[in-house]
């Protein structure tokens, strides 16, 4: 059994490592708030080029771009390239397992697979097991910005325009009604047309006539690529926001783990301390136990004489 000393010492470390799972809780949510803000910010923008892209779907049905599938004659995807997510770092309970585990169940799916990856924790873990990178922005993961989403997206639609894959999906996780997060796999391109159809089914919603300069194809595929950027931006802040939000669990956990442990020790050093103060006093007494019948042995050898 642990003494008294070695107990308090225990008592002390799990403070201290409290009061750093409680500064990592209030950093991740100010992180969350800031992120969630800058998302919305910027999400207006993008809503207008989703209309504007509607509006040259509704000039021109049959526009033909190399961003969206053929109205007929598909011809299906042979390469895929992945663009995964992760953290930097973990600390945010399964998060970043959730998403390499959706990631090779995706890409054992198919033969052809380029691979992208955003995120120390992602390319650490791929590079441990000898999976290949196509390219790794090695830049952090923490605090997205657009620049670095079109930049991003300039290396996935350079690819794209080579034919050096065919379809681009985006792998990242997301907050599910602002609290739950979950894994989600987007595909960037090519798009389907119906997608920017009012309800979903090809029907456009009603515009005004539209003229576009210098032409339709050209308007079309300038705003599809800062369109691109957006969706990737949007993801890069959607797991940001998730990381945060599961290490504000985790962190939460082993605060809630912490008080436990606090309390338990709490009880075994008092049940220690009260154990070694029930032992000093009986060896008090029994020392003074002890010196009376050594006094009455001297007095009683006395009094023989």
């Amino acid at each position: 059994m642990a003494n008294a000393r070695e107990i308090k010492g225990r008592i002390e470390s799990v403070k201290n490592t409290q009061k750093i799972t409680g500064a990592m809780y209030l950093i991740s949510s100010t992180k969350l708030r800031k992120a969630k803000l800058a998302l919305d910010n910027t999400r207006p923008y993008f809503d207008r080029q989703e209309t504007v892209i509607k509006r040259v779907f509704q000039t021109r049905p049959d526009v033909d771009s190399i961003y969206f599938y053929p109205k007929e004659g598909r011809h299906p995807a042979e390469t895929y390239a992945y663009l995964v997510i992760t953290a930097d770092k973990g600390l945010a309970g399964a998060y970043n397992h959730n998403v390499i585990k959706r990631a090779e169940e995706e890409m054992r799916r198919h033969k052809k697979v380029r691979l992208f990856v955003v995120g120390e924790f992602g390319r650490q873990y791929f590079t441990k097991h000898k999976i290949p990178i196509a390219q790794s922005f090695l830049y952090t993961a923490q605090n997205p910005t657009f620049d670095r989403a079109r930049e991003i997206a300039g290396v996935l639609l350079d690819e794209y325009h080579k034919r050096h894959v065919d379809e681009i999906r985006v792998i990242y996780s997301d907050l599910a009604n602002g609290q739950e997060a979950q894994v989600l796999m987007r595909k960037l391109l090519p798009f389907e047309r119906t997608r920017f159809a009012a309800d979903g089914s090809g029907k456009v919603e009603a515009f005004n006539e539209y003229e576009f300069y210098p032409s339709v194809e050209s308007v079309l595929n300038n705003v599809i690529r800062s369109y691109i950027s957006g969706c990737i931006f949007g993801a890069l802040v959607d797991s940001f926001c998730s990381e945060q939000n599961a290490r504000m669990t985790a962190m939460d956990s082993a605060n809630t783990n912490a008080e436990e442990l606090l309390s338990e020790l709490g009880v075994e050093y008092n049940r220690v301390r009260q154990a070694a103060i029930t032992q000093e006093i009986t060896e008090v007494a029994a020392g003074a136990k002890a010196q009376r019948l050594k006094r009455l042995k001297e007095a009683a050898r006395r009094e023989s004489r």
